[in-house]
């Protein structure tokens, strides 16, 4: 009798641990686990493909430099942006911060733009284009871009799974709960920044005549 009576106490935490799980799992808690590890991955994967670009900028900037009299404004304009893209420590925490997130992405948009430029402006010099060390950078770059949009899609995708769970009823008390906060997202403004062509005038003072010889 005493053994039985010994056996209820356990039998009745393991009832307990079995509802406990249940009841976490019915109201998303183990949905919320998996979806916040999908985000974490996805953002992880738009950061590597922001670095691979961030390292292939000095190499361009290099080659660039060697081209006489290419626009001075550009270099510098990619230059300085890189620097601010690159000075914003891109923390787990910061996907959970609207703030800190949209100046970041902020910070990546401008130098999205001014690559963009620079490859614009880089068709207008011959020996550029002959120069197979630069097209290289350039292909390389263009299938980073490419890659930076498809992770970036995927994190967007990820989110949007995690914010619904959030926002839902009776999903969002868990989140409430356990302190799940909706996650901020790549807006409506950053894609049109992003896939907005740069503005380039090619416009330049004509050059003086030369002098008539004597």
């Amino acid at each position: 009798m005493a053994l039985t009576i010994r056996r209820v106490p356990r039998v009745l935490a393991l009832l307990g641990a079995f509802l406990l799980a249940s009841l976490l799992s019915g109201c998303g808690y183990n949905d919320f686990q998996r979806l916040d590890e999908q985000t974490k991955a996805a953002w992880s994967e738009v950061l590597n493909q922001y670095q691979r670009r961030a390292d292939l900028v000095p190499n361009i900037v290099a080659t660039v430099k060697g081209e006489a009299n290419f626009e001075q404004e550009t270099l510098t304009r990619v230059i300085e942006a890189r620097a601010r893209a690159t000075s914003i420590q891109a923390t787990p925490a910061l996907v959970n911060d609207p703030v800190a997130f949209q100046k970041f992405q902020a910070a990546q948009g401008e130098l999205t733009g001014a690559l963009s430029r620079l490859m614009v402006v880089s068709e207008q010099y011959p020996s550029l284009k002959a120069n197979q060390a630069f097209q290289d950078l350039r292909v390389t770059l263009e299938g980073t871009e490419n890659r930076i949009t498809v992770a970036r899609g995927r994190y967007v995708k990820a989110v949007q799974d995690y914010n619904v769970l959030a926002r839902s009823f009776p999903t969002n008390l868990t989140a409430k709960i356990f302190g799940y906060a909706v996650k901020p997202n790549f807006t409506v403004d950053n894609e049109a920044a992003i896939s907005t062509p740069p503005s380039v005038s090619f416009d330049k003072p004509a050059a003086p005549a030369p002098a008539a010889s004597r």
